[in-house]
């Protein structure tokens, strides 16, 4: 059957709900159920940062092999290494393993989400470019934002939910049921479009290749060198301010076993962010050029971490996690596309994926410092280190809006 750009849409669309709802169903939980296995929260934050050191050290391989072998092999590989993974990690909480063993499995968590990030985006992009689709990329990964909000909504609150009711563990057997599912689907529904992989090539010419190809194009461009750079400030900090919430808020609150909290806390930052994908044709009508969008976003994310962390009100805390949440969806299709706009379309999966690993890159060296900042001090001073941290991003997204490329321009 002939694909058009309406069925390459709702493809993307598909496959976006259904791994986002498996992976949001521990993603209310995740820190509750590291602390639950017996880590402390600078371990915790620390198998954290593994997971993010395995982003860092897979994602141009996976890049690779999404840009040699297909964009949907790498999807069907994401699944599979991903569903290893959570099994594992269940595994290793029933008979509360040492922290070696979160360590690895960690790791072997990023590669799964590697085969993804990158590869995913790359494949709807040269679809919709092959497919002549009249929607601008902007609108598409908006509505994705939305339906991520809207899956992270449903699958975060019945992850809290199922937690409190039966135990930490079900929410992780519901992740791997939901990942096959997004498997099948994948296996039946997807197929590279407007793209054609590289074959006969060997791993290490391609490696070398791919490695000169996201200097080139990634650090030695500077439109994309100064958002590239900003990443590991803002991806750093933001995964750490994510996760964190959980045992904070459970803190606030004053019942450290209400895991439904956790989970409506992550429904609520969900619901933010499909207001955000929803505001943001109205944003484009506000700002002329994206970095002015990406810069003011970044000025007001970090004033807000440090209005997280000078308050100690409950519901104050879920307002101000959840207006960080909007801008982040908010700002997200609008970086997608600035780059989009930089890249070629064969090296587009491993630009995308050394973008990915930079922000990565910066979750590795702050998570555990921030988790040792909130198990000697508090959470409030780590989230206060957060928007000090969030505000070096900002010379960065300055030096790029200096560029004034095509690409910032917005039509």
């Amino acid at each position: 059957m002939e694909s058009t750009s309406r069925s390459v849409t709702r493809v993307y669309l598909t496959l976006t709900l259904l791994n986002t709802l498996a992976t949001s169903f521990i993603w209310g939980i995740n820190t509750l159920f590291l602390l639950n296995a017996g880590l402390s929260n600078t371990q915790a934050f620390a198998a954290n940062a593994f997971f993010t050191a395995g982003q860092v050290i897979f994602e141009v391989p996976t890049g690779m092999i999404a840009d040699t072998r297909g964009r949907r092999l790498s999807f069907l590989l994401g699944s599979i290494t991903l569903t290893a993974a959570t099994l594992t990690y269940l595994i290793m909480w029933k008979i509360s393993a040492p922290f070696w063993g979160w360590a690895l499995t960690s790791i072997l968590l990023g590669l799964g989400f590697t085969f993804f990030s990158g590869a995913t985006e790359a494949w709807l992009v040269d679809a919709l470019f092959a497919t002549q689709s009249e929607d601008n990329l902007e609108s598409v990964l908006a509505k994705g934002e939305i339906v991520i909000g809207i899956s992270m909504l449903g699958g975060s609150v019945a992850g809290g939910i199922i937690a409190q009711y039966t135990n930490l563990g079900i929410p992780y057997i519901l992740r791997t049921v939901f990942l096959a599912i997004g498997f099948v689907a994948a296996f039946y529904l997807m197929s590279d479009i407007g793209f054609e992989p590289k074959r006969g090539k060997s791993a290490l010419y391609e490696m070398k290749n791919i490695i000169t190809v996201s200097i080139d194009y990634g650090l030695k461009n500077p439109p994309t060198r100064w958002i590239i750079l900003a990443e590991p400030f803002t991806s750093g900090v933001g995964i750490y301010a994510f996760y964190a919430l959980q045992p904070y808020l459970l803190k606030l609150y004053g019942n450290p076993t209400a895991y439904s909290i956790a989970g409506l806390a992550a429904a609520i930052i969900a619901g933010a962010q499909i207001i955000g994908g929803l505001v943001v044709p109205h944003m484009r009508k506000v700002f002329k050029r994206r970095t002015s969008l990406l810069l003011t976003g970044a000025v007001v994310n970090t004033m807000l971490f440090f209005a997280i962390g000078l308050t100690s009100n409950f519901w104050l805390v879920i307002i101000l996690l959840a207006i960080w949440a909007l801008i982040f969806a908010a700002t997200m299709p609008v970086r997608q596309t600035y780059l989009n706009g930089l890249i070629p379309s064969q090296q587009r999966a491993t630009i995308l994926s050394f973008d990915s690993m930079m922000g990565s890159s910066g979750g590795v060296v702050f998570q555990p410092a921030l988790g040792k900042v909130a198990d000697v001090w508090s959470y409030s001073a780590s989230y206060m280190v957060c928007g000090v941290i969030n505000a070096v991003s900002w010379p960065f997204i300055l030096l790029a809006n200096r560029k004034k490329t095509k690409s910032d321009i917005i039509m």
